[in-house]
């Protein structure tokens, strides 16, 4: 929750001083609403020892994916809000579920409070490295004469893949249907596999297909083009309203202690300054991204926003 009461957080910090004084006093639970294998797992991972090892305690890894993040996101949204559960989310998650569901028993915004920023990513426009196109303009013909239905991944209803896929649909006019998987992993398995013909999904998943020659970007989703493909073009060259960006980051359940989220701040912080950590995360084409809980909540905010609006035009729903 973006803004909490000052009785219920005074409350909570009379109530316990030494508890707050102390933590953590034993192992935390970071809930990722996603299946492993994903961009929110493999940087959740990377950032749960470098911080757990600051924080001198044990961060454990809980998967629990489904429905886009809504799973686990109801799970730690319900969470006791003492900094023993936090979730890491994501663009899908924290930004487009409550632009397209209507009926969650939680409140995208309200129900938890941004920790820290941990990185941003571009999506990536990829299709199997034997399709036919080489690039953007090239794919829209293909799918507009091609004689059958064609498919698209992604990670789940209300994933930014989805999203970003119906504004590239939208823009282009391609009659594209829209196949959910259970998290990036199996949807980029089935563009390889030749199940759907395209995804547009986060490019960490994406980045070690394309360097081995298994698939091929036909672009990126960014302003500007990405330092680890500078010769993959961004679709805003083609369509220029086009941007989407990826970003991972967690969160607590509405009501944690201020001390506990800028105590977890500092050490996510003091993590992403490492060169260790810089260097794995930009490995993956994610850019380590520092930032305080309110600038944080700010790009959620923003994103709920945009995403409300392009789901009301395309009229978008999950529910």
């Amino acid at each position: 929750m973006f803004k909490r009461s000052p009785l219920i957080a005074l409350t909570l910090s009379l109530a316990c001083p030494s508890a707050l004084a102390a933590y953590p006093e034993r192992p935390i639970t970071w809930v990722i609403p996603s299946p492993p294998g994903d961009g929110s797992d493999s940087i959740g991972r990377l950032l749960a020892d470098k911080v757990g090892r600051a924080l001198g305690q044990t961060i454990v890894i809980q998967n629990r994916p489904g429905a886009g993040g809504v799973i686990g996101s109801e799970a730690v949204a319900n969470a006791k809000p003492d900094g023993y559960t936090m979730i890491v989310g994501n663009a899908g998650s924290h930004g487009i579920n409550a632009a397209i569901y209507s009926k969650l028993r939680y409140d995208v915004v309200k129900s938890f409070e941004p920790v820290g920023l941990f990185c941003t990513a571009a999506n990536v426009l990829a299709v199997r490295q034997d399709l036919p196109v080489s690039n953007v303009e090239e794919f829209v013909a293909y799918v507009k004469n091609s004689k059958i239905s064609l498919n698209y991944a992604s990670g789940g209803i209300g994933s930014s893949a989805h999203l970003s896929a119906e504004l590239f649909k939208s823009l282009a006019d391609l009659p594209l249907v829209h196949i959910p998987y259970r998290g990036a992993t199996p949807a980029v398995q089935a563009v390889l596999s030749d199940e759907v013909v395209t995804m547009i999904g986060n490019l960490p998943p994406w980045l070690g297909q394309i360097k081995s020659g298994k698939a091929k970007a036909l672009a990126v989703t960014t302003r500007e083009r990405v330092p680890e493909l500078p010769d993959v073009p961004t679709l805003a060259e083609t369509y220029p309203e086009f941007e989407t960006v990826a970003w991972f980051g967690l969160l607590a359940p509405a009501g944690t202690p201020r001390q506990i989220i800028e105590r977890v701040n500092k050490e996510v912080n003091l993590a992403l300054a490492s060169t260790e950590i810089e260097q794995r995360l930009k490995a993956v084409s994610c850019e380590p991204a520092r930032a305080t809980p309110q600038d944080f909540a700010a790009r959620i905010l923003s994103d709920v926003n945009r995403w409300k609006k392009l789901a009301q035009e395309k009229n978008i729903k999950a529910d």
